[in-house]
């Protein structure tokens, strides 16, 4: 695994055209950093796909990324999403990008504080990931230019007591998420070509204010080939 820090972005303009005219899903897009994203990736040339399990929250996102397309769908649920990557396929083909932004923040109360109950609440966004990159794996291991990431926490490095359900379940998909990339270089090895598929880590100390930074930074993966970031960690945000 590498570890790449990043404070800046490239501007649009320095932006190649590998993501021009891709499909990306935007997987819990319906957040601040999700409609940041939308926007990014419609303005470099891409097709994004919003998905969402509140609709009104999911109409909100489309409305504020015109040219976006919504899908309502559980993402917990291994069968909801079966059959969302169904309709996505049926409707546009099939998905170059996965940004998996399905998370949320419990904490507080040191050790004794950990609740059972907020740890299930945040499991939900590992259970998310376990099933969309499942569900859309070959999709991104047949793409010319595959991309896979999550936004994880510098709490994995420095897991606090009063954090620790939060920094335990996001170390699991960072875990999970360099799986993936193991997967994605052993299938371009196994088929004797180059790996176009790249599985990243985003860490943020704090999604707040860096909605742009992140959503330039998730663009800026098709700025170079798959090799160059499969399997990376790239810190978004001065002092992350």
């Amino acid at each position: 695994m590498s570890d790449v820090s990043q404070t800046e972005t490239p501007p649009p303009e320095q932006a190649q055209e590998l993501v021009r005219g891709r499909l990306v899903l935007l997987a819990g897009g319906t957040s601040a950093v999700g409609r940041a994203a939308a926007r990014a990736l419609l303005e470099a040339g891409a097709r994004v796909v919003i998905v969402g399990s509140d609709a009104t929250r999911l109409a909100e996102a489309a409305a504020d990324a015109p040219g976006a397309h919504a899908e309502l769908c559980d993402l917990t649920d291994a069968d909801a999403v079966s059959a969302l990557r169904d309709r996505v396929h049926a409707a546009h083909g099939d998905v170059d990008g996965v940004l998996h932004l399905v998370g949320g923040w419990r904490g507080g109360g040191g050790l004794a504080g950990q609740s059972d109950e907020e740890f299930a609440f945040l499991l939900r966004s590992l259970t998310a990931l376990r099933a969309v990159s499942r569900a859309f794996d070959e999709d991104l291991r047949a793409s010319p230019a595959g991309r896979l990431a999550i936004v994880s926490s510098t709490s994995v490095a420095r897991p606090l007591a009063g954090g620790a359900n939060y920094a335990a379940v996001k170390a699991a998909s960072e875990a999970w998420t360099r799986a993936v990339a193991q997967g994605f270089a052993k299938n371009a090895r196994d088929a004797e070509r180059a790996i176009s598929a790249a599985a990243v880590i985003f860490r943020v100390k704090s999604l707040n204010g860096l909605e742009e930074a992140l959503a330039a930074a998730f663009v800026a993966l098709w700025d170079d080939t798959a090799d160059a970031f499969n399997d990376v960690v790239i810190e978004v945000g001065a002092g992350a």
